[in-house]
């Protein structure tokens, strides 16, 4: 009775797994098969626009992630880090219409009246997704500072340094390759996000020369145009996908190599 328990708990789970693998199959199979023919038009102009937008919200989110991470993992008291882990997970769980509304509402206005242009431009979507991808970073990077070994820090402590020598010169080098994967993953959701950058990026299928300037990202360009496609435009913005698809792949990748790395290190 107990063997056949196991069995069907086997063959339960491998079904289970089967299914997913199935799925992503599928969806590389309708992608790659019906975009791969149209991949003969340039979308250079709006992979540089999602890369403008991903670089910008990098440059913001990054560095606010990583030090509140630390301060939550090496810092903060008790109460003080349940009350910004809180803030955090509120931050995850609005939707990314509201975060676009709130920038198309607020931020556009603000820069177009004090630093120029329309306002609906690289500088604005960079700064709301910039925003975006802190609950990833925080969650993830203060995962790794706390999974180091507190011997470590025990270490630093005897040799003569301070709490903050220790923090900086031990336990975050220690965590370096859990924070670089927090980073990863957050250029995945930099360059998968739609909504918001659809609302306040401009939409601008040119090249900008400037923060102010509009852009259109490859997502974007997929879900404005494929209502009305057909037929070889239709494939072109499939081979969007395909392009798009890839770097997600990238980025999957270089995750898991880290991933495995911190475990082995």
């Amino acid at each position: 009775m107990t063997q056949a328990k196991e069995l069907i708990a086997k063959m339960l789970f491998a079904f289970a797994a089967a299914i997913s693998v199935a799925a992503v199959l599928v969806i590389c199979i309708f992608i790659f098969g019906n975009g791969i023919p149209a991949i003969v038009y340039g979308i250079g102009v709006m992979v540089l626009g999602s890369f403008y937008v991903m670089a910008g919200a990098l440059v913001i989110g990054v560095p606010l992630g990583i030090l509140c991470a630390v301060f939550l993992a090496c810092f903060g008291s008790d109460r003080v880090s349940s009350i910004a882990k809180n803030g955090v997970q509120l931050l995850a769980g609005i939707p990314s219409v509201v975060y676009g509304f709130f920038g198309l509402v607020v931020l556009v206005p603000f820069i177009r009246s004090n630093i120029g242009g329309t306002g609906q431009s690289i500088l604005c979507a960079s700064l709301v997704l910039g925003v975006m991808i802190l609950p990833t970073i925080i969650t993830l990077s203060e995962s790794a500072l706390r999974s180091v070994p507190h011997s470590y820090y025990e270490g630093a402590l005897a040799l003569g340094a301070d709490h903050e020598r220790c923090v900086m010169h031990v336990v975050l080098p220690a965590a370096a390759s859990g924070i670089l994967a927090s980073v990863i993953l957050a250029i995945g959701r930099a360059i998968g996000e739609t909504m918001a950058v659809i609302m306040i990026a401009g939409n601008q299928v040119k090249m900008p020369s400037a923060i102010t300037d509009g852009v259109r990202t490859m997502t974007a360009n997929i879900v404005l145009e494929m209502g009305y496609a057909a037929d070889l435009h239709r494939g072109a913005l499939i081979g969007t996908a395909c392009v798009l698809f890839v770097f997600i792949l990238i980025i999957n990748f270089a995750f898991s190599a880290l991933k495995r790395k911190g475990s082995n290190g």
